[in-house]
């Protein structure tokens, strides 16, 4: 029998589906649509601050940090890289991606049109010239010279601001290359200055070493990731607790070490050196860091990297404590590993890689990489017992005896009688261990520069014709 219904009973059941469904449609907030969905869509900017790839993957602090969020949302990550920060900020303030993680500084201007989260860094900016020519001692000696910024940059707000005392300075706002292209520029002596943050500076110098820092032209500034303006809050709450999470158990900290705690500690003259007898000594044992690396499953650039640290790349070195050839091997060692000739190059690079081996699979289960190679590299500076004493002094400290940042801190402690006579090993120069593995960072990270590709070089030589909106890369952390 069809019974039919009033159809004020039909529109009131109509009415409430509707109801219901809208409701359901709008407890989904922002943070629940991305968990939906399963992937967070993040805009960044390829730089060695941020976001590049590497010869073990992807990496840099941006790229770490966000990995870190979406591990703890649960999701993808997909990477996207506009053309230039213009782009960036034009998409973050319309809405067009979730988060925009790219080294951004909070201005005053920017936060009319975009959310900051809490800060995770501070920077100040800093004006850039090239050595061979004349330092400028202050803004008033800027007037003569081409300086040359990147648009939508903070970096402009700065050189207004300056203007005002300052009404002479000019400057050039280039539309087609970032700052780590005008960088380029300014090393090559194409264009006299150029502005970059701090954080930026002090790592481009170290593949271009005739980049000089002339002088801060801004206070310190804080860098954020940036969200668009909305009345949910709900992903920014989440960004907000897990930034506080961070800084709070050091993750934070630690990050910003891996990324930059050995930055500044090779020279002018040693960078340099390192690039002369790169080209001069190391290919004559190129081959035997290839076979060695092929052999023991280590980048040939990391045996190299030790190899300079130890030796300078010299097979006939010889230490005054008896060490000898180019990987500094001591004769109990070389016995051990059954090394005839410490001197023959073959013999003490493959003698090395496999002690450097062997040092890796002694670290603890629990530390992670990067940290587990640069205990790696201290104990075979320094011995595993020294290393284990200096572990278990930062665990007495309070600091984590897994991580390298608060390892390296303590170190240096093994040389006073105070602390060493607490340990089970006694004495020891504890300060070379952290020096020889800080020099060997930046080596390798010269290593991979001179030996990859240019991209820097290429950006800004070359100005990618195609859409480079279309450039996006998709990043589970669960399988990291």
């Amino acid at each position: 029998m069809l019974i039919r219904l009033p159809r004020l009973i039909i529109g009131f059941i109509f009415t409430a589906t509707l109801t219901t469904c809208d409701s359901e449609f709008l407890s989904h907030n922002k943070l629940d649509q991305i968990k939906r969905a399963g992937v967070l869509h993040v805009l960044t900017r390829n730089d060695p601050t941020t976001y590049y790839e590497s010869p073990e993957g992807f990496t840099g602090l941006e790229y770490d940090l966000v990995i870190l969020f979406a591990d703890q949302l649960g999701v993808k990550v997909k990477f996207e890289t506009p053309g230039t920060f213009a782009d960036i900020l034009n998409r973050i303030t319309k809405g067009k991606a979730d988060i925009a993680a790219a080294g951004l500084t909070i201005t005053e201007q920017r936060s009319k049109k975009m959310r900051f989260a809490p800060a995770y860094h501070q920077v100040t900016e800093q004006l850039i010239y090239r050595s061979g020519t004349r330092r400028p001692s202050d803004v008033s000696s800027l007037t003569h010279g081409i300086i040359e910024v990147a648009k939508s940059t903070s970096h402009i707000d700065s050189l207004s601001y300056l203007k005002q005392d300052t009404p002479d300075l000019t400057w050039n706002v280039n539309s087609e290359l970032d700052t780590e292209g005008l960088l380029y520029l300014v090393n090559e002596g194409l264009i006299d200055y150029t502005v970059a943050d701090s954080n930026q500076a002090v790592l481009i110098r170290r593949f271009y070493p005739k980049l000089n820092i002339a002088f801060d032209i801004s206070e310190p500034r804080q860098l954020a990731w940036a969200l668009s303006l909305s009345d949910d809050s709900s992903l920014y709450d989440e960004v907000v607790r897990f930034f506080k999470r961070i800084k709070e158990d050091k993750t934070l900290a630690q990050l910003i070490e891996k990324h930059y705690g050995h930055t500044s500690n090779l020279s002018y003259i040693g960078n340099c050196k390192f690039r002369q007898q790169q080209k001069s000594r190391l290919p004559l044992y190129r081959k035997y860091f290839n076979s060695a690396a092929t052999q023991y499953h280590i980048d040939w650039r990391l045996l190299a990297a030790i190899g300079y640290q130890e030796s300078h790349w010299q097979d006939k070195a010889v230490s005054p404590t008896g060490v000898e050839g180019i990987m500094m091997l001591t004769n109990d060692t070389a016995t051990e590993l059954g090394i005839q000739d410490r001197t023959d190059p073959a013999q003490s690079i493959a003698g090395g890689a496999r002690y450097f081996q062997q040092r890796l699979q002694v670290i603890p289960e629990q530390i992670p990489e990067p940290d587990r190679t640069w205990f790696a590299l201290a104990s075979y500076n320094v011995g595993l017992g020294h290393l284990e004493d200096a572990r278990a002094l930062t665990k007495k400290q309070g600091g984590d005896p897994d991580k390298w940042m608060d390892v390296k801190q303590r170190l240096p402690l093994l040389t006073q009688e105070k602390w060493h006579q607490q340990t089970k090993h006694g004495y020891a120069r504890g300060q070379e261990p952290v020096e020889f593995v800080e020099n060997i960072r930046s080596y390798y990270d010269l290593l991979v520069w001179l030996t990859e590709e240019n991209q820097i070089k290429k950006n800004a030589m070359e100005i990618d014709s195609e859409d480079p909106e279309n450039e996006a890369v998709t990043i589970d952390p669960a399988a990291l």
